[in-house]
């Protein structure tokens, strides 16, 4: 047995499922409890590492409004212990045990995980049964956790050079839909909460039936079923989540609006747009598009921008891909005081080249090398393929294959639809335009 020091050193390394990174398709079992949890098993056995992990389907735009903020600060408040596990003991039982542990919030979403040497799979399946059956929800905990997420509030949004991009984006493109609110929320809706409110959003959205528990790495898939149905099997389920998407109408005319900055002293330029979500295939597309304009030295907007112009340090595309709808978002920081409007029409330009003519042969075909090495990496590790599963069951109306459709369909994406998408949704009259500036400096 590896120490667990020795082993928590080792465990990145350790995670892979095979040394021959080639495009594989991910095998898996998966079925569902009485108690309405999805459970998802992945065996592989060219590591002695396993992940446990469990998503729940709830994420900041389930909140209700003056009550923004929940479902990240459960992220934290389900650390806090159960019936069997003491305040605080919970990290201290993984890394006791040769482990890691983390857990993430998204719109959509909340992620929590472990990982471990494969011999103490049962220990991550207790650890997670006890938060999910009956962990302790109480005004210690509230108040100790209230603090550590104002905490990572100044850390990492408000005392962070352009910590704040992503909200002031959100908050633009979304008049009606949670989005609009960001993922951490207001602090004072979490001050403001009872202690009642918080056992009730508990109750509703922590049941095995708004969850997927997914399992993967070097395991007995009769044993893992054995053990699961111990350690789930006697938690209840819960009343169903009923979500109704928010539909938002389409922008007609460009917004544009000037967000300030004190952390930083460079400013950017940002333009955003309203996509769909992430189950639609116009969403790959539009990954595909991000590829074209700024990933890497050879894109369009680096050369041109970054390389030749020389008025840009640095340029962005990005589909920021959630449930309900996306946020497409292409942008730059000045070089030398560029004028950040210049850099918009920079931008513009290498947009309007993609809506007029279709790419050429030699570049759709590294676009589709990049990809599948995309494709590769992101199931080259235990934890990876565990999300990755849960994604496609939670995101792609339970069709936990897609993991495996994904390359298929990327394979399939033609050059003319790469054009016609940038034709749909990058116009300019479908767009928020962010001058995001330091201090209280006025836009230009």
């Amino acid at each position: 047995m590896l120490k667990p020091k020795l082993f928590i050193s080792a465990l990145t390394a350790l995670t892979f499922c095979g040394v021959n990174l080639k495009a594989q398709k991910v095998q898996f079992t998966e079925y569902d409890m009485p108690n309405g949890l999805h459970v998802i098993l992945h065996d592989d056995h060219h590591a002695p590492v396993v992940a446990v992990s469990v998503m729940y389907h709830v994420g900041s735009k389930n909140e209700e409004p003056g009550r923004t903020g929940f479902a990240h600060f459960f992220e934290h408040l389900l650390f806090e212990g159960s019936e069997n596990i003491k305040r605080g003991e919970f990290m201290k039982i993984v890394s006791a045990n040769g482990g890691q542990n983390n857990a993430n919030t998204t719109q959509d979403r909340t992620f929590y995980y472990e990982l471990f040497p494969s011999n103490y799979l049962e220990t991550g399946l207790w650890l997670e049964s006890e938060r999910m059956m009956h962990p302790v929800i109480n005004e210690v905990g509230v108040k100790t956790q209230d603090e550590v997420v104002k905490e990572e509030r100044r850390l990492h949004t408000d005392n962070r050079p352009y910590g704040k991009v992503i909200d002031d984006i959100a908050a633009a493109l979304f008049n009606k839909h949670p989005y609009h609110n960001g993922v951490i929320g207001a602090m004072k809706d979490i001050d403001s909460a009872k202690l009642v409110e918080f056992k009730n959003f508990f109750k509703l959205y922590y049941a095995p039936n708004n969850a997927v528990l997914t399992i993967a790495g070097d395991i007995d898939i009769a044993k893992t079923k054995q053990l699961i149905d111990a350690y789930f099997g006697p938690i209840p389920a819960g009343n169903p989540v009923v979500y109704n998407k928010v539909e938002e109408v389409p922008i007609a005319k460009q917004v544009i609006d000037t967000s300030y900055d004190a952390n930083i002293q460079i400013p950017a330029i940002l333009a955003s747009y309203r996509i769909p979500g992430k189950d639609t295939r116009d969403s790959k597309v539009m990954e595909m598009i991000s590829t074209i304009l700024s990933n890497g030295a050879s894109s369009r907007m680096y050369k041109k921008m970054v390389d030749d112009k020389k008025d840009a340090l640095q340029v962005f595309a990005f589909n920021y891909a959630l449930e309900d709808y996306g946020m497409y978002i292409v942008g730059a920081l000045p070089n030398g005081g560029a004028a950040p409007v210049g850099l918009l029409t920079d931008m513009d330009e290498e947009i309007v080249k993609l809506q007029t003519d279709l790419i050429s042969v030699d570049d759709y075909q590294k676009l589709q090398n990049q990809f599948e090495n995309d494709y590769v990496s992101a199931n080259s590790r235990m934890l990876g393929i565990a999300e990755n599963l849960a994604n496609g069951y939670t995101f792609h109306h339970k069709n936990t294959n897609s993991v495996n459709e994904e390359l298929e369909e990327i394979r399939s994406i033609t050059r003319e639809e790469i054009r016609d998408a940038a034709r749909k949704y990058l116009n300019t009259n479908q767009r928020v335009v962010l001058y995001y500036l330091p201090g209280k400096a006025k836009a230009q």
